[in-house]
């Protein structure tokens, strides 16, 4: 009865193949799960028949998949394991006792043995040699990078061409206006950091609310200045604390009110401002400049959290909905902290992604630090007009917006901005070519008049929403030539451009290679696009990498990758369907890389999902086509298509492409090698069953570099900070977190005591458990 059972369930097995194998064959894949449809009904009409040859067929199928697999991907666990643990189950499965009593069709006469015994064997032994190769390919690790990265010891202190503050201290979201996230402190170490212990745990008690929009996220860098740490959460409450202690000194609310058009609710730091003079009679001569969700600037005092007034007005508010054009509220505001500079606070903004062909302008604006009043404006769709316009003029809708951080040289005279592309993102057939000039790139402005000093565009005519999306470092970098001050800008599509920041010249080769062409309807591609000589992109995908559970989830990935268009990065958005990899998630997003400006080196914390995008062709201008309600992200109203994006995900929901999804990377910033890369994080808090495989799970947030050369790490969607030693990326330490850490670790001194700061808040559209902690660790 259980070998006719079993021979009905290999059947079955084996129709489904069929029908999934020819539909890929006819696709243009490959031809195995065919084979392996044949395998599994011939078996399986031989166990329906209680025939003993049943055995050496599947014995044939497990040996036939084995051979198939190692010749597609080697010893890589991660990639054979789908590929062959059913296979090799129901083999052992046809060797059990109970089904192998049902083959008996008579007893042998000549050695008295059981006839099955001679059929199993093959079958036992192929069974074996899947086990023997599965021991192997655990004990391998094909995408571990070994190697060693320069580590120049450095003392603790002021580092070369790095702004002069307190090494103890934490001034702007990057540090310091060069946004480097290296802390020149040495007291953790290589040697010590396994001995890290939390000091204190501080609760902020801002959750997620009803009516919040699904990207409600905990991104904050705090900030340290004397004796207090500095917080702003999703709601853009600002909270003051006592650095050794966590201790609550002050807080702020702005009492944002409910705004049904966000995109996004997060608050990635709060800026500072010391007067030249201090003045202690005069609370407000240290400033803080919080940002809001509803398009306010707030200054406030750094010692005691009460509005400045003056700046702006009596409010301390200047608001930045002043000569907006398409003003709908929700669908402008400033995520990231402004950058301070002198006495000059420029400001840039998000706008809504992938709504409307008319939103809110992308300008870029300077305001003096204690009145509020705009110095400089520049407008990317008027980029010559930099003297503030007039109260009845707005500025360009719908330009290129600096949605992410910042960086300043004031020696140089110049403040550095990251761009996004101008909307929609996934088709650009009605843009303007002298405003798309500023899309996707890096724009230096003089930080006197607010002119374009230079530009560098890291995609052209941007179809993929390849935004450049972090905060560009700057440091000084030995060449043949000799030191060049340098720009470093990590991008979504995995590139690392090294720049000289005077000119925006490369200082690494940076190549134009051809693109794949075929854009929409009305629409274009540019012909070539712009890949750095230090480059973190992925390899092409092939059938091979589509990975699943098992071989039938695989098998339907393999279909929809071969139904989808797909010709290597940079293929143009389509009605048929186009994969992006690497997607608009990015290798590298807002929480950028670290770097150590003494040894001239990058850590940093790649990472790899596929996103697929369909063109929606639109008959009705207002009519929603792929959301519901407001905003109607993907709708692009007024465009010819609608965009549907999603993660290239199987029917379980697991990625499509195989792991790892996300390393920890340490390359040389002066020759462009990357030195050592290895996948980082676990699938605990992903999985069904919590079991922390170390599969290389995607990151979001940003690592910090010390002088000790230990770095730091949370973002990953496990809930762990990790500490890694710098020069072999060997992980030294873990901690486990209340929620998931997508946010940039900062390091302070207080007291002659290190800390390492965590903020573990979660990020809802990554799905990570939400919370309101802010975690002190440092040596007993």
């Amino acid at each position: 009865m259980l070998t006719t059972v079993s021979g009905f369930i290999f059947a079955a097995l084996g129709v489904a193949l069929a029908v999934g194998g020819v539909w890929l064959v006819a696709v243009g894949g490959s031809w195995y799960y065919v084979a392996a449809a044949v395998g599994f009904l011939v078996t399986g009409s031989l166990l329906i028949a209680r025939r003993a040859v049943a055995l050496w067929v599947y014995a044939a199928v497990v040996l036939g998949t084995l051979v198939w697999a190692l010749w597609e991907v080697g010893l890589d666990w991660w990639q054979l394991a789908p590929r062959g643990w059913v296979v090799v189950l129901l083999g052992v499965w046809l060797v059990i006792p109970g089904v192998l009593r049902g083959m008996r069709d008579r007893p042998s006469r000549d050695n008295g043995a059981p006839l099955w015994r001679g059929a199993g064997l093959p079958l036992t032994l192929a069974i074996a040699l899947g086990a023997v190769v599965a021991v192997a390919a655990l004990v391998n690790d094909p995408h571990d990078q070994d190697g060693r990265l320069r580590v120049t010891a450095a003392a603790e202190g002021r580092t070369p061409g790095i702004p002069d503050i307190p090494p103890g201290e934490w001034h702007a979201y990057g540090r310091t206006g060069h946004g480097t996230r290296y802390a020149p402190l040495g007291q953790i170490t290589p040697a010590n950091a396994g001995e890290l212990e939390r000091v204190w745990h501080f609760r902020t008690g801002d959750t997620v609310q009803p009516g919040d929009p699904t990207e409600t996220t905990y991104q904050v860098t705090p900030l340290k200045i004397g004796d207090m740490v500095y917080i702003c959460t999703p709601h853009n409450w600002v909270m003051a604390l006592d650095p050794a202690t966590g201790e609550e000194l002050w807080r702020f609310d702005p009492e944002i009110p409910p705004l049904p058009g966000l995109q996004h609710r997060t608050c990635r730091g709060v800026s500072y401002h010391a007067a030249a003079e201090a003045d202690a009679s005069d609370p407000c001569s240290r400033r803080l400049f919080l940002p809001t969700a509803d398009a306010r600037l707030i200054a406030l005092s750094a010692e005691t959290g009460e509005i400045c007034p003056g700046f702006g007005g009596e409010d301390g508010t200047v608001d930045l909905w002043h000569n907006m054009p398409s003003i709908q509220q929700g669908f402008y505001y400033s995520t990231s902290p402004p950058v301070v500079a002198g006495n000059l606070i420029i400001v840039g903004g998000a706008v809504n992604d992938n709504v409307d062909i008319t939103e809110p302008s992308g300008v870029i604006r300077a305001y003096d630090v204690n009145t509020g009043e705009l110095v400089w404006n520049w407008d990317p769709g008027n980029p010559e007009q930099t003297e503030p316009i007039g109260a009845d003029q707005t500025y360009t809708p719908s330009s290129p917006n600096s949605w992410s951080i910042a960086s300043v040289d004031q020696e140089l005279g110049m403040v550095y901005l990251p761009f996004g592309n101008q909307p929609p993102d996934q088709w650009g057939g009605n843009r303007d070519p002298a405003v798309e000039k500023y899309s996707s790139s890096i724009v230096a402005l003089d930080l006197e008049s607010g002119a374009v000093r230079w530009v560098f565009q890291t995609v052209h005519h941007d179809l993929w929403d390849m935004d450049v999306p972090s905060q560009p470092s700057l440091l000084d970098i030995e060449t043949a030539k000799g030191t060049v001050p340098a720009l470093v800008q990590p991008t979504k599509q995995g590139d690392v451009y090294v720049l000289d920041r005077r000119n925006g010249e490369p200082i690494l080769p940076v190549e134009e290679v051809p693109a794949p062409q075929g854009a929409a309807e009305g629409d274009y591609t540019a012909p070539t696009q712009p890949v750095s000589a230090l480059s973190f992109q992925p390899p092409p995908l092939s059938g091979s990498d589509m990975w699943g559970a098992s071989m039938f989830d695989q098998l339907v990935c393999r279909i929809r990758f071969r139904s989808l268009r797909y010709e290597g990065r940079y293929t143009p958005p389509s009605t048929q369907g186009t994969i992006v990899y690497p997607g608009n998630f990015g290798v590298f997003n807002w929480g950028s890389v670290a770097v150590d400006p003494v040894s001239q080196t990058v850590f940093a914390t790649p990472s790899y999902l596929a996103f697929e995008v369909t063109l929606i062709p639109r008959e009705n201008e207002r009519e929603n086509y792929v959301s519901e309600g407001n905003p109607g992200f993907g709708e692009n109203y007024g465009a010819p298509f609608a965009a549907r994006m999603q993660p290239f995900l199987s029917p379980l929901g697991l990625p499509c492409q195989a792991p790892p999804w996300g390393y920890v990377a340490g390359a040389d910033l002066r020759t462009g090698d990357i030195a050592w890369m290895r996948p980082n994080g676990t699938v605990r808090d992903r999985a069904p069953v919590p079991l922390p495989f170390r599969m290389g799970v995607p990151d979001l947030g940003g690592p910090l570099m010390t002088a000790g050369g230990v770095a730091f790490n949370s973002g990953t969607l496990d809930y762990y900070v990790r500490a890694y030693d710098i020069a072999t990326g060997e992980q030294l330490w873990q901690d486990r977190l209340p929620a998931g850490g997508q946010a940039t670790p900062m390091s302070y001194e207080h007291d002659g005591r290190q800390y390492v700061l965590v903020v573990a808040g979660g990020h809802g559209s990554l799905g990570t458990r939400t919370g309101d902690s802010v975690i002190a660790y440092a040596l007993p």
